[in-house]
């Protein structure tokens, strides 16, 4: 009995001793994660969007490593490789002024989050940008960011675009809406105005991908538009609470808008264009390249056209862009004109109808040299013709009716 007992408690003291190390061990990981989560939001304001070397540094030191050699150097074996000595510098001041808890206050108070690489909510297409993925993202909108960025396409273009630009934006953002996919644009002036308009407008889904804080309004005239879809979709953005954007931020947002979709669509760009620097990103994700051909006169759409020529694709509404980046089957429908009534002629009945001069009349024997059949086969179309309203009689000769006119004249699109 003492034995059993004896080994009872052994027993009992080695289960503990157990959960007491995996409690330990769960505690470190919890720790750990929690200093690289806090290293990420404060190197936010440290490496710049799409800094690849910074990217390489997160890669080899792992962000609290790479953040303590920022802020706490040991020597120069610390200094991370490949920068200037001025760069490094630039680098230590930022960091010494981060202060990650306060940004986080911030962002939580704005209704944001921070996502980083390994987050169940993080969109694992990002981590095809290699080093140049974001450092984090700053999430402000309820939905889960993953499962959006999973069906969901880029419309992108002209700042200053003219109203046709604007009309299409809008066009396909709402019809991507409605047929269930997300719209992703930069709620820039312009198209991206536009797309996003569309989004709503329809009750779909919509991300902005931002150049600067979630919680700051750029342009100001889209405070409101910024508002909507922060409460009905959502914003994304890699600087912290209260960055203001810069002309290479916006630049550099693009890849994170070309990564984070399937393909994207530009509507209306000048041949300098940052609409075009996400549309190159998409091909070289391998993301669908599409464009929206506009006017051959038009400076805002020669962009677009010599993009067109490489290896985008055409597309001119929501169907032909689903299909080309959606499942198998999503197909558009097939374009073609309105049926005639002389397109459902037999062949011969059309032969001879063709061969009636559009002024004046002719006989049957030069009908049927002209159609290539018999005299007989000739006349017999003739009547047949006649009872359908496209030829009359007159004399011993034939002519077209009015009827005719009228059906050839919209085969050709004349008025």
């Amino acid at each position: 009995m003492s034995a059993g007992n004896t080994t009872g408690t052994a027993d009992t003291a080695g289960t503990a001793g157990t959960a007491d190390s995996v409690s330990s061990a769960d505690a470190v990981n919890a720790a750990a994660r929690r200093a690289e989560r806090l290293a990420r939001a404060a190197l936010t304001r440290v490496i710049e969007p799409g800094d690849e070397r910074g990217g390489l540094w997160l890669r080899v030191y792992g962000a609290a490593g790479l953040l303590r050699r920022l802020t706490h150097p040991r020597g120069p074996e610390d200094d991370p490789p490949g920068a200037s000595a001025a760069r490094l510098e630039s680098h230590r001041r930022r960091a010494a002024l981060a202060d990650p808890e306060r940004d986080l206050a911030t962002a939580e108070a704005a209704g944001a989050r921070f996502l980083v690489p390994g987050d169940e909510e993080w969109p694992r297409q990002l981590d095809d940008l290699g080093d140049a993925r974001p450092v984090g993202l700053w999430v402000r909108g309820r939905p889960d960011l993953r499962m959006w960025a999973l069906r969901s396409v880029a419309v992108v273009g002209a700042r200053a675009c003219t109203p046709y630009g604007a009309h299409m934006g809008a066009v396909l953002g709402s019809g991507l809406a409605e047929k269930g996919w997300v719209v992703v644009s930069g709620a820039a002036a312009g198209v991206d105005g536009a797309v996003h308009r569309g989004a709503l407008a329809a009750s779909g889904a919509t991300i902005a991908v931002l150049a600067c804080g979630v919680d700051v309004v750029y342009p100001r005239g889209h405070a409101e538009l910024i508002g909507r879809i922060a409460e009905q979709g959502l914003l994304v953005g890699e600087l912290p609470p209260g960055d203001h954007p810069t002309p290479s931020r916006f630049v550099l947002r693009n890849r994170v808008i070309a990564a984070l979709t399937r393909g994207t669509v530009v509507v209306e760009a000048e041949y300098r264009s940052g609409s075009l620097v996400t549309a190159r990103a998409a091909q070289k994700l391998g993301r669908f390249t599409m464009g929206v051909p506009g006017p051959a006169t038009s400076g805002l759409s020669a962009g677009v056209h010599e993009l067109l020529r490489t290896d985008a694709v055409l597309v001119t509404d929501a169907a032909e862009i689903v299909e080309l980046v959606g499942d198998m089957g999503d197909l558009a429908p097939a374009r073609r004109g309105p049926v005639l009534p002389r397109d459902l002629l037999a062949p011969g009945a059309a032969q001879v109808l063709e061969a009636l001069p559009s002024r004046g009349c002719a006989g049957v024997r030069d009908l049927a040299r002209e159609a290539g059949t018999s005299t007989d086969e000739a006349l017999s179309r003739l009547y047949e013709l006649h009872s359908l309203g496209f030829v009359e009689r007159v004399g011993d000769g034939w002519k077209l009716t009015r009827g005719a006119f009228d059906t050839a004249n919209a085969r050709r699109g004349v008025a």
